[in-house]
């Protein structure tokens, strides 16, 4: 067969020897007859980033099965994106990492890639750039860190801490349990081992067919990876071989799997954007009136932190994401194809039955599922909600707004001096993708602190902002258009009255047409440019419903993705 690659390394002139050189200087085996796949191992680990440290262990035995497949192994760095140093958010460097991937594929000699992602962007982010070219795709992450013990009882990434910055915001920790806490929390590489946007993504990936089932849930370090990366390397020499392509890899039935998957997670907001941007890369249709059909039909089964109790670990002992696939039974399309080869059907007839932090579909942690889309005035092109991890009383309420425009201002507005009544509805506004920049994850705005001192523990909250998966509480997110779209929510003041209804889909403020034109009229629309990619982000940033990617690289439904091949000459 001939192969992408060979036009690079096949033949006798002057590039392809330049190129089979090149190849050979970093180790790889390379004649001029060709004929070899030539895999590229997308790296993205690095020591800013624990979330994707684990993931170099897994270059030798890729590299191995590659080879004895038949197949050429290259590795190849790429940005790492992790939430916990990238600042203001590693959501405004998705994109980019999907250009690196896209480009680097494009321009060189590979005729597959295998993923190594970790924290939650870099799923997306890398996954984003490999479906736009179209070649083959899998996809190895790191699995979830070691679970930590603090003061006798084990507590999850991110979902606990949140809820510890409060007790210590109340004065219920001191000095010394809050650094006991931090040791705590250092304890090994790894993503957040509660069901936050990474273990979310990790399941998806799964769905669609691009990780090897029951892979995703595995703890990092755990030795079942070294034989998942064996799996991987054979399969996706095979997939060259066999000349399929991503986007027969992945279909409309596969996203379709995946939004029903992530569902019944009780799984992170953020990978609604996430997947609705990969599947946009692919030309298939995913919008919110979906995400709420399944959030109404699909009950949460996964009783994983911070929809229900448990941690992944416990997920894993049940059986992985294949037992979520068995108990979801005819909600998913048994025709899609996983990444080991088998049917979803087959996969479903082999999975383990419900037990421990899988639940059947007859006794859900949530039988009213995961999400609500809401609209109204207040957000004419939708906000979600995820409503596994709200406050029931909360989920319908009218309130006075209490507006805040930037952290400094969420600071200071929450502190000791706060003014907001038990009843108010926080509002955050100017966070979206353009405002942020990058749709940061400040969504769930601190409880104001003489509140917080009174009992109270949550309040309805509306934002352009994200969330981060790990985190909980009625908290009404992704507003479109954002306030810096000119969104009525940057029209909100304080005292303006808003309502919200969950399950009746409502979000509305008690502003007329004429009251928002006059207060647009009055707004100060100038934004002092950027440089960069700073400035080319805010420029060309879908807003979320869209999946918040760049309107010259997502495709219109029906259309399917395409390589545009370089002229192969001299450099």
């Amino acid at each position: 067969m001939t192969l992408r690659s060979d036009r690079w390394v096949r033949g006798d002139n002057e590039v392809a020897l330049d190129s089979r050189v090149a190849l050979k200087m970093g180790g790889a085996s390379i004649d001029a007859a060709g004929g070899r796949p030539i895999i590229g191992l997308a790296n993205s680990s690095s020591d800013l980033n624990p979330c994707n440290q684990p993931l170099a262990d897994y270059v030798a035995p890729l590299r191995r099965s590659i080879e004895l497949a038949g197949g050429v192994a290259v590795e190849f760095p790429v940005i790492s994106l992790g939430e916990d140093l990238m600042k203001p958010s590693s959501m405004l460097y998705r994109n980019l990492l999907a250009m690196e991937v896209e480009e680097s594929v494009r321009s060189q000699p590979l005729d597959g890639v295998i993923i190594l992602a970790a924290c939650d962007k870099s799923i997306p982010g890398a996954l984003m750039g490999a479906f736009s070219t179209n070649v083959p795709c899998l996809i190895m992450v790191s699995g979830p860190r070691p679970v930590a013990i603090f003061q006798g009882r084990r507590i999850g990434t991110g979902t606990d801490l949140w809820r510890m910055w409060d007790e210590r915001r109340r004065g219920e920790l001191n000095d010394q349990e809050w650094e006991e806490l931090e040791q705590a929390l250092t304890l090994g590489k790894g993503t957040c081992n509660t069901m936050g946007t990474a273990s979310s993504m990790g399941a998806i990936c799964e769905a669609l067919g691009l990780a090897w089932p029951g892979s995703t849930a595995i703890p990092a370090g755990d030795p079942r990876h070294m034989e998942v990366a064996r799996d991987v390397g054979e399969r996706i020499v095979s997939l060259v071989t066999s000349g399929v392509s991503i986007s027969d890899q992945v279909t409309q039935a596969s996203i379709e799997n995946a939004l029903t998957v992530l569902g019944a997670l009780g799984g992170s907001t953020n990978a609604v954007i996430h997947l609705t941007a990969m599947a946009h890369r692919l030309g298939l249709v995913l919008d919110l009136d979906a995400v709420d059909r399944v959030g109404r039909s699909v009950p949460v089964i996964v009783d994983v932190e911070p929809s229900g109790a448990a941690l992944m670990e416990d997920l894993d002992d049940a059986g992985g994401i294949p037992a979520v696939f068995g108990a979801l039974g005819d909600l998913l399309h048994g025709e899609t194809i996983l990444a080991d080869g088998r049917s979803m059907a087959e996969a479903q007839s082999n999975a383990p039955a419900p037990t421990g932090a899988v639940r059947d579909r007859n006794n859900p942690v949530d039988p009213a599922g995961a999400f609500r889309v809401v609209r109204g005035n207040l957000a004419p092109d939708g906000a979600l909600i995820k409503r596994s991890a709200a406050t029931a009383s909360l989920l319908r309420h009218s309130g006075p707004a209490f507006v805040m425009g930037d952290p400094e201002e969420v600071a200071r507005r929450t502190g000791a001096d706060s003014s907001a009544p038990p009843d108010a509805v926080l509002v955050l506004s100017g966070a979206g993708p353009v405002g942020g920049p990058g749709m940061p994850e400040w969504g769930m705005i601190p409880i104001p602190a003489p509140l917080l001192d009174q009992g109270v523990t949550d309040m309805v909250r509306v934002t352009d902002a994200r969330m981060s998966g790990t985190s909980f509480g009625t908290v009404f997110l992704h507003v479109a258009p954002e306030g810096a779209a000119d969104g009525a929510i940057g029209l909100v003041r304080d005292g303006d009255l808003i309502t919200v209804d969950a399950d009746a889909g409502r979000i509305d403020v008690a502003i007329s047409s004429e009251e928002m034109a006059a207060r647009r009229a009055q707004r100060d629309q100038f934004r002092p440019a950027q440089r960069g990619y700073v400035e080319l982000y805010r420029r060309h940033v879908t807003q979320a419903p869209a999946g918040c990617d760049f309107d010259f690289l997502a495709l219109e439904p029906g259309q399917r993705p395409y390589l545009d091949e370089p002229i192969v000459g001299r450099s």
